[in-house]
């Protein structure tokens, strides 16, 4: 299987019921940013995202509130670098307690002090290390040599310890496809359980010309999409024909909503000056979703993002018997 059992059956028992209560929007994910802290000062990364002090990361119980105010199966811990939280073990602990998946996303520098043999592996944690590209290019981006070296042992020492472990990549202007390929073949080489391949967003804090056009997205996920036939890439077959350009879809930002040190980030994790709320009832009841959805804004005319996306995909996908039959395969058969 793609991800274990449990994963799967949970989010398909959180649909159900939403759709039981008559919902049309509900949050799957919670994009948990404890902290705005980060050890790399990566060239695609917003820079709010890596200039936080320590100091004002928020409390465990602040987390606690936002994942019981959401209700997401799905907590997808980010940052900043998560695993430079102190309160880091006590988080996961209790995010395992309340039942939930945790997907932690690191860029490894620091998972053999912090993680490895402190958090024990569990069928509720999945470690998400981040890698754009094999070393030249990964060290570029990360603006530090040696890091995918680094990334490489803690995959390798991961696997070892029993943990489940997945490589994220972000595809840029410059992405070759051909090192696309050669990352994908690494998740094979290391064991490790997929990789999951996204497009970048056009972030307005960063100064260099990196990201791709909707046109450029199209011709590289084309090719991408054929690789999915013969390596483990964790995105939905019908994700991946929208970002090759081949079925349109609505966003879904309220599948993937965002909780940081400021608040919630509205409308989405990406989009940069719609404010942010101290309270999750003001959060959900006064962002335009409707608006949204339409990816009207010019802020959403390049995003293909899988966050914003992935949930589309589903609900596109389980419209038809086809559709429904081709994601039960993909989920069953990777």
């Amino acid at each position: 299987m793609r991800f274990p059992l449990g994963f799967t059956l949970t989010q398909a028992k959180h649909r159900a019921k939403m759709e039981r209560a008559g919902q049309k929007r509900y949050p799957t994910v919670l994009m948990l940013e404890p902290l705005y802290t980060c050890n790399l000062a990566c060239i695609g990364c917003s820079t709010e995202r890596y200039t936080g002090k320590l100091k004002d990361r928020m409390s465990v119980e602040t987390c606690f509130k936002a994942v019981e105010d959401c209700g997401a199966p799905i907590i997808n811990i980010c940052g900043g670098e998560p695993t430079l939280y102190p309160e880091l073990p006590e988080l996961i602990a209790g995010l395992i307690e309340r039942g939930k998946y945790i997907i932690l996303c690191t860029n490894a520098l620091k998972l053999a002090e912090k993680v490895y043999g402190v958090i024990p592996p569990s069928d509720h944690l999945f470690l998400m290390v981040h890698l754009d590209g094999m070393k030249e290019t990964h060290d570029y981006v990360c603006n530090r040599e040696g890091v995918f070296d680094k990334a490489i042992e803690m995959v390798r020492e991961g696997k070892k310890r029993g943990y489940y472990v997945y490589l994220n990549t972000t595809v840029y202007k410059e992405t070759k496809i051909e090192e696309v390929e050669a990352l994908c073949k690494l998740v094979d080489e290391l064991s490790a359980n997929g990789i999951l391949i996204s497009p970048g967003y056009e972030y307005q804090s960063v100064e260099r010309d990196i990201f791709l056009t909707k046109e450029q997205t199209h011709e590289k996920f084309r090719r991408i999409r054929e690789l999915a036939k013969s390596y483990k890439i964790n995105a939905t077959p019908t994700f991946l024909d929208f970002a090759a350009g081949m079925v349109d879809l609505p966003c879904s930002p309220w599948s993937t909503v965002n909780f940081t040190p400021k608040g919630w980030k509205a409308p989405c994790y990406l989009i940069e000056g719609e404010g942010y709320y101290q309270d999750w009832n003001e959060f959900w009841n006064k962002t335009d979703w409707a608006y949204w959805e339409r990816r009207e804004d010019s802020r959403c005319t390049n995003c293909k993002m899988h966050s914003g996306s992935e949930h589309s995909a589903v609900e596109e996908a389980m419209k038809t018997w086809k559709g429904t039959l081709r994601l039960a395969a993909w989920s069953f058969m990777g």
